[in-house]
Formats: C-alpha cells, structure tokens, sequence
C-alpha cells in the first residue's frame, strides 16, 4: 500500500497526559495508556486523568500571594500568562525583547510540574507603540521578526501558542486592524507559517470569542481553517474563548467544536468565565461536557483563579474573593470525572522493530482499510487513543474508526483492519506488560507482516511469540 502524508512537524503529544503520571505507567519496551482511576479531587488532576489540561490565566504579579499561588498550583496543571507574553509586554522597543514576566511564569509552572500555554502572538490590541504606526512592508517585517523572536525564546518551554487573536468580526468578516488593513488577507497565514519555522514543536492555534455557537463567525473562522489544512498551512488547534453570560444558549456548542475537530484540529478552550446567577454552575458545567465528549478537546483555560482579580465584574470564576470552591466548582469537576478519554490526537503507537507507527494508509476513513506502519508525522491517522472499552480508536467524531480484526477473524494472517466502533470482542484490545497487543476475541498478538520493518508493511494477528515486531509503545 501506498502512503501519501507528508511528514510536517515534529509533535510531543504526551506532553499533558504525562502530567498524570499517577495515571500512567511507564515500562521500557511496553505500551502504556493511561487506565480509569479513582475520582480525582482537584481540576487538573481530574482533567489528566482523561489525557487533557485544566489551566488558569495568571497574573505573575499576584504569584507572591499565599492564596493565589497556593490555589493555583492545587488545583491546576496548566498555566497562560494574562499579558506578559502580549507584544507590548515582549517587545517594547523594536528588536528588544524583555521576557521577564513571561520567564517569572515558566519558572514557577515547571517547578511544579505544570505546563504553560503561550498567549499571543499577533493581535490588533496591546501592540506597542512603536508597531501600530507602521505600514506595509515595515509592519510585516516587525510582525515576523516578534514571532521569531518570542517563538523561539520560549522553544521546548510551551506547548501551544494563539498565534493570532481575534481576527475577525461578529458578521464574519476579517477585523480591519492595521494588520488586516496594512498586510492583506495573507497576514494570518505568514503568521502561522512564521511561529511554524520558529518552534516546529509547539501547537499552533487561531484564538477568538463569539465562537461558542454555529454562527457567522465560527463559520468563517471555520472556512479559513478547513482551508489551511488543504493547502497544508501549519495550524493544530482552534481556541474558543467561551466569555459567556450564565444563561448562555449553549445548544449548539458542543455541535461547533465536534465540526473543528472532524476537520483534523484539537479545539481548546481558553478563556472560560461565565457571569453570576442562578445559571453560572450548570454553564460550567455544560462547556466542560462539550470538551469531555470530543476527543480532540485537549483542554480548558479559565480566565483567572478568583474572582477578585477577574477582568470582570461579575464574578464569573469558580473561586471566590476568599479561594472558596463555588458550586461552579463541584459542577465542574464532576463533569471532569465523569468525562470520557480524550486528550486531542491521542498518541502515537510505535513498532518496536521499526519505530515505525501504526498508521491508517493515505488517511483513509473507509471501513476495511488494513492498517500498516508509516513513518511517523503528525497526522491523525496515527493518533490512536485507547478507551475504557479497550478499543483503539482514530479520528473522531463522525469518521471515528476502531482497530478491528477482519471479519472477527481469529486466524493467524486475519488482517488488522479499521472499522465502524460497534464494541464487539474483535475490536477490544489488551494492551500488555511485555508491550504486545492482544486482541480479546482471538488472543493473538498484533504483528507486523513478515518481521518487516519497511513502510507500507501490512499489520495482522498472529501467535504471539514476544519478538520486537510484535511489541509496541505509546510515542
């Protein structure tokens, strides 16, 4: 078989879930998927367990009060700097940077084990300035030079950047802000390919509000990213800032992340607050079952700790003034709890002999496709996730396939196929100690045809015998 997907960006995908190392355990040699667990008691671990992130939006400069700093490293294990990473805050001058605040801020989240996000590259509010008077050409050159220069200062240190922020307008039409105005309907797309060639590492995504229904504006914002993945423009996640009012119509959020996601992108969302009243708990509550039902929702940001610090007036988090827990609170990490295994691109499940992946060939959706091992990249139709039910599932949404032995073929040779989940015993799969994989129906190993190390080799079931064409690990 033939295999048509470029090898674009190097990813670390495990990034977030290893957060969870209560939830995973690791062996030399063997595959490793984060298992159900008891009902975790705080926001960031309840979300690891699932493979996702539950971040707040930090001002460093409240990092020396006992409260916030204590609250925020319990109960969160993803952190986003409200402004020290902006423009105006990175680069007051032209060509010189000042990484202070947002250097204050990684330091702290690695030394407690939680991950940073990184907030925002471009955007039409908080330039300096020195950049808002610039034209044309001068002004491109100053927006690629900050994305490479922030970009890559902070290289291996963030996992996912907004590269560009709020580009567009409630009608759906691009904002006319000086860079819309000044660069032309290209600007978002050098922006991206720009933080590409800056930090081939991190996730790149398009951040906006008003984006929390199937409207105007999620549309277009939708057109331009369904666009981008043709042309192969390097975008990995959509943000949806989700500043909602407490009785918010919500009825076709879930319905607008799912359709972000089928087109091959995680969906975050980034900067959650919902307003006071009776509807506060149940919106929580009703956004985190949107992210916990889509297994590319990676994660959730709020937008600060406390209410007393919040940019709102209507205390709109899920702490109080005094860092009591809200009844948003309990709503929220119940529906964590109760949420289903995600995490965004699952993981890679590598050939040991090869260190080749188990890859759906030319990203077929078609039942009856047998699976192969490719090259690794960072398509979807290498990320495999491994569900409760002891399925191996890729893609999501409405092209979501589990693996699957062929016709439920319990033969040596019976070919590792794709096929619509329907939970039988030919599509569950015991995941191993020595790093094989065992099919439930037939007890026989996944195999790569022939011992072949090549790509394109076929996989299959077959006696298990322990060599390295039958062990595999979770990338």
């Amino acid at each position: 078989m033939t295999h048509s997907s470029p090898r674009r960006r190097h990813r670390i995908w495990s990034s977030i879930a290893a957060i969870a190392t209560a939830g995973i355990a690791a062996a030399a040699g063997s595959l490793v998927f984060a298992g159900s667990a008891q009902a975790a008691s705080t926001l960031g671990a309840s979300a690891a367990e699932s493979g996702r992130y539950f971040g707040a939006a930090v001002s460093t400069q409240y990092l020396s009060e006992a409260g916030y700093a204590n609250t925020l490293a319990t109960e969160f294990n993803s952190v986003v700097a409200e402004n020290a990473m902006k423009w105006d805050a990175t680069e007051p001058n032209p060509g010189q940077f000042n990484f202070s605040g947002g250097d204050q801020l990684v330091s702290w989240a690695q030394a407690r084990g939680m991950k940073v996000r990184g907030h925002t590259l471009v955007w039409h509010a908080q330039q300096p300035g020195w950049a808002q008077g610039l034209t044309g050409q001068n002004l491109r050159n100053a927006m690629l030079n900050h994305i490479a220069g922030v970009a890559n200062h902070y290289e291996g240190k963030v996992f996912a950047w907004d590269v560009v922020n709020e580009a567009f307008e409630w009608d759906g039409s691009r904002r006319q802000s000086n860079l819309q105005q000044q660069l032309g309907n290209g600007w978002i797309e050098e922006a991206f390919r720009a933080a590409d060639a800056a930090d081939p590492t991190a996730r790149l995504c398009y951040n906006d509000y008003g984006t929390d229904a199937i409207n105007a504006k999620s549309t277009a914002i939708y057109n331009m990213v369904r666009d981008f993945k043709s042309r192969g423009v390097p975008i990995d996640c959509v943000g949806f800032q989700s500043h909602v009012a407490a009785n918010e119509n919500l009825s076709s959020y879930q319905a607008n992340l799912q359709r972000f996601a089928d087109l091959g992108v995680d969906v975050e969302i980034t900067e959650l607050d919902v307003g006071q009243g009776t509807g506060q708990a149940g919106t929580f509550e009703t956004i985190t079952k949107a992210c916990m039902a889509i297994a590319r929702c990676t994660g959730i940001t709020v937008w600060g700790v406390t209410d007393k610090y919040s940019w709102r007036t209507d205390n709109p988090l899920l702490f109080d003034g005094n860092y009591q827990k809200k009844p948003a609170y309990h709503s929220v990490l119940a529906a964590l709890n109760n949420g289903t295994p995600g995490g965004g691109e699952g993981g890679h499940v590598t050939s040991v002999a090869s260190n080749r992946c188990l890859d759906v060939p030319n990203q077929s959706t078609t039942n009856g496709t047998q699976v192969q091992i490719y090259d690794c990249w960072t398509g979807a139709n290498q990320q495999w996730t491994h569900t409760a039910a002891g399925e191996l599932s890729v893609y999501s949404g409405g092209t979501r396939k589990c693996l699957d032995a062929s016709g439920g073929g319990t033969a040596n040779g019976t070919a590792a196929i794709i096929w619509s989940c329907h939970g039988g015993a030919n599509q569950r799969w015991n995941l191993n100690a020595n790093g094989s994989v065992t099919n439930a129906a037939s007890g026989l190993c996944l195999d790569v045809a022939g011992a072949s190390t090549a790509n394109g080799a076929l996989v299959q079931l077959w006696t298990c015998h322990g060599g390295a064409n039958q062990r595999w690990n979770l990338a």
